[in-house]
């Protein structure tokens, strides 16, 4: 037999690979050995893999080998995440760019057609890449977020969640994707520091005598000057609001005033959330678009008029400016004001503002009717693993401190996305608009026969990504479906979980959630977070950015 002269690492890696996989040396069943298992943080089927996930499989693939080296009967399993609003959005480009077809243009069917096409081609190069690693990965156990089974525990979780009174349905302030049109949960925003305009704008003070002329100033003209960044939203206020030991008001009580651009008559209140010392003292009161404003709205039952529609533009309940972009909105608004003579000043201002950590567009507070979990309870038994050294946290002394503090102060999760791509929401409506929760219609039919033969008709939200990968440990080894099986009885809990920093909310604490609701055990014994792999301008590599190389070139 004759060397090469050359060595073809190619070559080399595909023959042994193969054998590896043929031999099935990588596969488990449960047996007498203590097991060792590893669930791979699922990529997205958005892309490719990036350099981040590189870094996170070669530390998952020393710690299984070396188990495997030790005695352990080894469990590595591989997966994908379905990723609900970020593989929507791809397809959603995708179908715009190569075949001139819009999402509006599509059933709902028709487009889950399409995205199930988009998951085989990228699910697949990402297996692809992972064996092209080396991943010493049991294949036979791959797992997909939207599985026939991944998507029956996915229902029964939120039905078990519902019968606990752990779920809800209302209308609460949320956040809004203008550019993907839907709900956003609290991590899903990213805050920047963003230098704008604030601007100063007078509200006449009017008098609330009985006259033929109900905007008869008071006494001289007078004027209270209030600052806004945001003069786009000027038509949906219903009050101005200061505070009730600032002298300098004192003589407003009971007055009214008219706000600019659709002379509109609204109360003058008096609270004491408003700072005397910040700005001018007095605040303009848009129960719809801004937190503050609203919990303001509901103390003082002032009217809630939305002046935005989905996408972004002004609705037609703002009266002026319809159609038009928010952010052209807000030019023309600050010319009309500065034509009527109501702009004092204008000065430069830096604020923070959220962006949509998926589409990259300014998110809007928005009051919608949404699906919500109740946090607080499931929280206190994930932070008491933590803290009772039940499961150790890599590097400690790095991230104990943020974990704990987002437990702490956790907030009920905002779940329902207005999207096609995952788990639909299982809730039907009758007519009168009754809400009934079932993990599937004949469920439902069955639980409540005397519906049968009534319309109803199916929440058309989805669930936020998250809420299926929060039981990602669980169900890879069927654990919801099949509560109790020899697989889950022996693999979980996992031995480690290796991932990114950027997740911890994300994924990591609500996975110990899961786990000590579902199975009152955790998930794993020890977190390792990984540093986080950048580029030469200091951000993560992601394939949203597409700042990292091609993993498949770079090991060719």
């Amino acid at each position: 037999m004759e060397l090469s002269k050359n060595y073809d690492p190619a070559t080399v890696e595909e023959k042994w690979y193969k054998h590896w996989q043929e031999k099935r040396y990588f596969h488990s069943e449960p047996d007498h050995r203590p097991a060792y298992s590893v669930v791979i943080p699922p990529p997205n089927v958005t892309g490719v893999l990036h350099m981040g996930h590189t870094l996170n499989e070669t530390v998952q693939d020393i710690l299984v080998r070396k188990a495997r080296m030790s005695g352990f009967n080894v469990c590595w399993v591989p997966g994908s995440d379905h990723a609900s609003i970020a593989t929507e959005a791809k397809v959603v480009q995708m179908l715009e760019k190569e075949k001139g077809i819009r999402k509006s243009d599509l059933s709902r069917e028709e487009f889950l057609r399409y995205a199930f096409e988009w998951k085989e081609k990228y699910g697949n190069i990402i297996y692809h890449q992972i064996a092209k690693l080396g991943c010493s990965v049991d294949w036979d156990r791959v797992t997909f977020t939207m599985d026939p089974h991944y998507y029956q525990a996915v229902m029964k979780v939120f039905v078990d969640l519902y019968k606990k009174d752990k779920i809800y349905r209302g209308a609460r302030m949320i956040h809004w994707d203008p550019a993907a049109r839907t709900a956003l949960s609290d991590e899903e925003v990213e805050y920047r520091d963003i230098q704008g305009k604030l601007y100063f704008v007078k509200y006449l003070v009017i008098n609330d005598e009985p006259t033929g002329n109900p905007h008869v100033p008071v006494e001289a003209p007078r004027y209270i000057t209030v600052a806004t960044q945001r003069p786009e939203t000027i038509m949906g206020d219903t009050a101005v609001c200061v505070n009730p030991n600032d002298e300098r008001y004192a003589s407003l009580r009971g007055k009214h005033v008219v706000v600019p651009l659709v002379n509109r008559k609204v109360p003058v209140i008096f609270d004491d959330y408003v700072d005397p010392a910040f700005g001018t003292g007095a605040l303009k009161i848009t129960p719809a678009h801004d937190i503050n404003d609203y919990n303001i709205g509901l103390k003082h039952n002032l009217e809630v008029i939305d002046t935005l529609n989905e996408d972004g533009t002004i609705s037609a309940a703002a009266e002026v400016l319809v159609g038009l972009d928010r952010f052209d909105a807000r030019k023309k608004a600050v010319d009309q004001l500065r034509e009527d003579g109501l702009l004092l000043k204008e000065e430069d201002y830096t604020t923070r503002l959220g962006f949509s950590q998926r589409s990259g567009a300014v998110v809007e507070p928005r009051i919608s009717t949404q699906w919500f979990v109740k946090m607080k309870e499931l929280a206190g038994p994930a932070l008491a693993e933590v803290l009772e050294n039940r499961i150790t946290i890599h590097p400690g002394e790095k991230f104990l401190a943020t974990y704990k503090y987002w437990l702490e102060n956790v907030k009920d999760w905002c779940i329902s996305r207005q999207l096609w791509w995952g788990q639909q929401i299982p809730a039907w409506y009758d007519e009168e608009g009754t809400c009934y929760v079932a993990e599937t219609l004949d469920h439902l039919l069955q639980e409540r026969p005397e519906l049968k033969g009534a319309k109803l008709e199916q929440d058309k939200d989805v669930m936020d990504t998250w809420f299926s990968s929060w039981l990602w440990p669980i169900e890879v080894f069927k654990g919801i479906t099949q509560p109790g099986n020899p697989e889950i009885n022996y693999y979980y809990p996992t031995a480690v979980l290796v991932t990114g920093q950027d997740i911890i909310f994300f994924w990591v604490a609500r996975m110990i959630m899961s786990g000590m609701e579902f199975k009152q055990e955790r998930p794993f014994a020890d977190v390792y977070f990984t540093g986080m792999v950048r580029d030469k301008q200091g951000r993560k590599m992601s394939k949203q950015l597409g700042n990292s190389p091609d993993l498949l070139e770079l090991i060719e």
